[in-house]
């Protein structure tokens, strides 16, 4: 299976990805684009987050309760977008043209891959290991890591997102992180600068 994007990771930085995305594609801000997330949610951060202090979540929403309406929101609003269940991703190896990415189920090829995994050590997808730095903004003890990158962009056609990007692990940051590189990856398909916005009529 092809896609133009595949993101890996279905927690905050994963899911905010896919939505600016699939919003893009339902208004037509491009076209004949194929975007699938590998959902994989076991290890998030998230999981066990008490949201009292994010803008625009009621208070005492639960952060398993933001992945699993996550789920339902991206499918309910962007069905565009292809949602991979129970797959683990163990390899990413670089194509003459785009990425192959191994699961331990399946493989697919995809132009542009964006990882969103979290940061926890170590980091288990073969293929970046020389990219694996620690993490510049959370404590030596925790022993966290990072992709090195700019400005998200770890490679051509790689980019990450969220915690492992380097941010802090904050609900708040690992959404804007996804949907920057969303946008990212928008503005370099149309060819300027690109957002995506929803708009009372």
């Amino acid at each position: 299976m092809k896609f133009n994007v595949l993101i890996i990771g279905g927690g905050a930085a994963g899911m905010s990805c896919a939505l600016i995305l699939g919003s893009a594609i339902q208004k037509n801000v491009v076209s004949n684009k194929k975007v699938g997330i590998i959902m994989h949610q076991k290890a998030s951060h998230l999981s066990s987050a008490l949201l009292n202090n994010a803008l625009g979540v009621v208070p005492g929403t639960t952060g398993k309760q933001i992945l699993e309406e996550g789920v339902l929101h991206l499918e309910e609003q962007y069905p565009e977008i292809e949602q991979i269940g129970k797959e683990k991703v163990k390899e990413i190896i670089q194509l003459d043209e785009g990425f192959r990415v191994v699961t331990n189920k399946n493989s697919y090829e995809t132009e542009i891959v964006v990882i969103a995994t979290g940061y926890n050590s170590p980091f288990r997808i073969e293929g970046l290991e020389n990219e694996v730095i620690p993490h510049q903004k959370a404590k030596v003890s925790k022993e966290r890591i990072q992709l090195k990158n700019k400005d998200h962009l770890v490679k051509p056609g790689i980019y990450v997102a969220g915690s492992l990007a380097g941010w802090r692990s904050q609900f708040a940051i690992a959404c804007g992180s996804g949907a920057s590189v969303a946008t990212d990856i928008l503005s370099l398909w149309t060819g300027e600068h690109t957002k995506v916005h929803d708009k009372l009529l």
